[in-house]
């Protein structure tokens, strides 16, 4: 616990001094100043606070179903959310399902008493896997139900290694966990922790809610005319270098690429790669000629999600650097997808791997060979498609068997 307070105070630091140059550090800086005070300013004494925190975007969309589903069944409830990173806060600091959102300060033992002093929360949840020790040692101090939802554990962890005590300690601190799978609970029940619930990922209650609430976007339509559509989205350079060549061999196919980052340079390089030439979203209209057009880059964010609505196929990014991004998105409209290698530690996409509605790639080749078939063949397309959704619809469930387990044992203190 010393070495992880002096990393905690040294980190806070580090970032304070790149704040000088990166950008993102400087939102992590800027958005911690006067924390405290601010907190004290927006939030009373008596209020009937559950806080819900998320590290990140993507935790932020497994925690949503939850926040949306406590204010539905006790509209009484405060919800205060809060994000370690700028990319969940600043994408999310307007969203109207909390009623306070902040940073969280970083996991300082003094930091922690002075949140928890203004906060005085009825419940504590955290999103998968955020474990920071000072916090949850305080909560557990203060008797306060705390709560990890949406968790996945795997065997070459922290919490299995000869060095993660600590870590393990920290377990002890939730009143339930809530996991993915029975993998997770037989790793737990191995550490002597038995308050362990096998529920499922709140996600696939978003997604479904996202296939639900799916927009109608005319520019999609007006693009995609009497073509059949692929969606490409999240996706990074190494991505993008593999998809030039299957957009190139496929001139019959319309394509809709959404860059995870808009990044000037990259977007202008797969502008100029593509054969059947390529706009950007925020540059065109319905008015527009798509005639000669192949690609659509998606340069906005906020509407993807929608797109996949449109495809008959998908891409997901990020497998060639530290992870896919979210496959559920696409799944749920029953596209079949590929993505890059690196996968593993996504529970969803191994399921659709071995169902069939999925692949990994390596190569451009790959990607091509994956294609081919499903290009080419109605009925084993129409297959594949069949399993993602169903895939995605009995996996549903999670958040009200957690948020009723919450609930009543909020309703008992």
């Amino acid at each position: 616990m010393f070495a992880y307070n002096t990393s905690m105070w040294l980190y806070e630091r580090a970032v304070n001094i790149a704040a000088l140059r990166n950008p993102k550090a400087r939102q992590w800086r800027d958005g911690r100043r006067n924390i405290f005070k601010r907190l004290k300013e927006s939030i009373s004494s008596t209020e009937n606070i559950v806080w819900v925190h998320c590290a990140s975007l993507g935790e932020f969309e497994q925690g949503r179903p939850i926040i949306e589903r406590l204010k539905q069944e006790r509209p009484e409830v405060r919800i205060l959310l809060t994000f370690f990173s700028p990319s969940g806060y600043e994408i999310r600091k307007n969203y109207t399902g909390a009623d306070f959102i902040f940073y969280l300060p970083i996991d300082r033992h003094s930091y922690a008493r002075r949140f928890l002093d203004i906060v005085r929360p009825v419940a504590a949840v955290f999103v998968k896997y955020e474990f920071w020790h000072n916090y949850l040692a305080e909560l557990r101090r203060r008797k306060v139900p705390t709560y990890v939802v949406s968790a996945i554990f795997r065997r070459d962890s922290i919490f299995f290694r000869p060095w993660g005590g600590a870590w393990r300690k920290a377990l002890h601190s939730f009143s339930s966990i809530y996991v993915q799978n029975e993998e997770s609970r037989t790793l737990l029940a191995e550490l002597g922790i038995g308050n362990v619930i096998v529920a499922g990922d709140t996600r696939f209650d978003r997604v479904a809610a996202i296939a639900r609430a799916a927009r109608q976007i005319p520019l999609i339509e007006k693009f995609k005319g009497e073509y059949r559509l692929f969606v490409a989205g999240s996706t990074w350079g190494p991505d993008e270098e593999r998809l030039v060549e299957l957009i190139n061999e496929n001139p019959e196919i319309r394509f809709v690429v959404a860059p995870h980052e808009m990044d000037e340079e990259r977007i202008a390089w797969l502008a100029s790669a593509v054969k059947g030439g390529a706009v950007r979203y925020t540059q065109v209209d319905t008015k527009s000629n798509f005639e000669n057009t192949q690609v659509l880059i998606l340069d906005t964010v906020g509407i993807l999600s929608s797109v996949y609505g449109y495809a008959e196929w998908g891409y997901i990014g990020g497998g060639f650097g530290v992870g896919i991004h979210n496959t559920l998105e696409a799944a749920t409209f029953g596209l079949p997808i590929a993505f890059g290698p690196k996968y593993q530690k996504f529970k969803e996409a191994c399921d659709l791997i071995a169902i069939g509605a999925a692949r990994s790639i390596n190569s451009a080749d790959e990607l091509l060979e994956w294609f081919a078939p499903l290009r080419d063949d109605r009925a084993l397309l129409e297959a594949q498609r069949n399993a993602a959704r169903s895939y995605t619809e009995a996996n549903c469930g999670a958040t009200e068997l957690i948020t009723a387990d919450i609930l009543s044992k909020i309703e008992h203190r």
